[in-house]
């Protein structure tokens, strides 16, 4: 990848180089420009539709059941809060991709603009975040095929999922990009559904257990605050993982068909996507059942197509929380191959990884990442303690997503102070700018606070600096290779060039 770190900046680099182009700097351990690059084959339909399912997660269908009995009906602001936040996020991630082309993604900008250091560390974070979700989810549609399948051993539908997963990213992007569209239309209509048949219930005054449907009892059951401020607040803590996966069309920015036109649509959509498949589908809920009535075990989508008199309202419920577990695990097969194949080409994995197939898919990584997802297989075994060691590997994983977030946002700050100029002459600029910048890394603050108000959580807080002292540890040996002081060199002269430049 440093061939496509190289500064935007039009100030010269300070290293000439015979293989580069005026301006540019040379790049070490980059591949040469006669080998393949990955195809930009995903259409605006295939980034909207990974860009739909990446903001919606598998928690919005089973977990919001939790997330309402401990917030109430105020879990529609939180909802509303960290969608609004996330919204800044990606436009600073979509400001920077488009300032340079020839970033593939969050990690190119993050080394070009923190240093090395900064793409070794989101990057290996990122693989890290997506591969103990895929494992997740393997666990999850192990278990979900046993509604329909009982007897069947677990390690066979986990086996097949991810075979089935490999088989569909082999063949190309497309192919991938042609199975997320699918799995995220499933979940859409699946809200689209929910959100008619309740509102149909709502306006016919729908009547079960002596409660009537309607739009006041949103605030009919002690207010819109019935649990209080620290009811709120556990609201955020549980809400925010339902988001992860929201950057994923930050991953996809290299195979993406027209970038500048594709990539500021999807993102522009977010806030729309987020009123109507969040805050519309928790809306309904609550007016048709009140919130004291939601169970913190069971999917509230499940209870209100069962009101409403569908009988197979568990089997469609299933279907569509598989398929959204797939979906995911999709996701993270395919972020973290492509992850690992950038890391290849700066140095910071083996070189085989950063290898195309003749259809210019990295399948090195692929089957790398796809190896570890394995380990879900022998966790369905691990007896009954898998359930609550998930509950802290996953709260470690969205940990790790809220690390990413930040280096996208510490990195638009950079990039504001060092190359001003980019920003001028910017078509997709960040609302708000630097202000909206230190708002949202102060919103993260506070959901740091509020993971500190729960044990489980307060425990996965505590242990995931482990990680990150690992990858220090790695990174102290790697750091002293040619190829790494090469780059820091690289970089440090380029910083230099470019407040020269602004001196001048």
């Amino acid at each position: 990848m440093s061939d496509r770190l190289t500064s935007p900046s039009p100030a010269p680099s300070p290293v000439p180089s015979s293989g580069s182009s005026p301006g540019e700097a040379p790049s070490p351990g980059s591949p040469s420009s006669s080998e393949p690059e990955l195809s930009r084959s995903l259409s605006n339909r295939h980034i909207q539709l990974l860009a739909i399912g990446g903001a919606i997660g598998t928690g919005l269908f089973m977990g919001s059941g939790k997330t309402i009995s401990v917030a109430g009906p105020s879990v529609i602001f939180v909802y509303m809060i960290i969608g609004f936040m996330l919204f800044f996020v990606m436009r600073a991630m979509g400001e920077l991709l488009l300032s340079n082309l020839k970033y593939k993604s969050f990690t190119d900008f993050s080394a070009d603009l923190l240093g090395p250091w900064a793409g070794f560390f989101t990057g290996w974070t990122y693989w890290f975040c997506w591969v103990v979700t895929g494992i997740a989810d393997v666990v999850a549609i192990s278990h979900y095929v046993t509604f329909w399948w009982a007897d069947a051993p677990l390690w066979i539908p986990a086996l097949a999922c991810i075979l089935v997963l490999l088989v569909l990213n082999l063949p190309s992007v497309k192919a991938f990009g042609e199975t997320e569209f699918w799995f995220a239309l499933i979940k859409i209509l699946a809200i689209v559904t929910l959100i008619v048949v309740g509102l149909v219930m709502i306006f016919t005054r729908f009547e079960s257990g002596g409660n009537v449907a309607g739009f006041d009892n949103l605030w009919a059951h002690g207010g819109l605050f019935p649990t209080g401020p620290m009811g709120f607040v556990a609201g955020f803590q549980i809400a925010v993982f339902a988001f992860v996966g929201i950057e994923l069309v930050g991953t996809a920015a290299a195979e993406t068909k027209d970038p500048e036109k594709n990539l500021p649509r999807a993102i522009n959509s977010i806030p729309l996507r987020i009123m109507l498949f969040y805050v519309g589908a928790l809306v309904v809920l609550i007016s048709v059942v009140p919130w004291d009535r939601f169970s913190a075990d069971e999917s509230p989508f499940v209870g209100m197509f069962t009101l409403a008199g569908l009988g197979a309202a568990a089997a469609v419920v299933n279907f569509v929380v598989l398929t959204s577990a797939a979906s995911s695990a999709n996701s993270g097969i395919y972020s973290t191959s492509r992850m690992v194949f950038g890391l290849a080409h700066d140095g910071d994995a083996p070189k085989a990884f950063g290898r195309l197939s003749r259809r210019r898919v990295p399948q090195n990584a692929l089957f790398f990442s796809c190896t570890f997802l394995l380990a879900g297989v022998v966790l369905l075994y691990a007896g009954e303690s898998v359930s609550a060691a998930f509950t802290l590997v996953s709260t470690i994983s969205a940990l790790c997503f809220m690390f990413v977030w930040t280096i996208i946002l510490v990195s638009y700050l950079v990039y504001r102070r060092r190359r001003p100029q980019l920003h001028e002459q910017s078509a997709f600029k960040m609302p708000g700018g630097v202000v909206m910048a230190y708002v949202v890394l102060a919103f993260f603050g506070f959901l740091l606070w509020a993971l500190t108000t729960q044990p489980d959580t307060l425990q996965a807080l505590v242990v995931t600096p482990v990680w990150f002292a690992l990858l220090g540890a790695v990174y102290a040996v790697l750091r002293r290779t040619p190829l790494h002081q090469a780059r820091v060199a690289e970089h440090r002269a380029t910083v230099a060039a470019q407040r020269a430049a602004q001196v001048r």
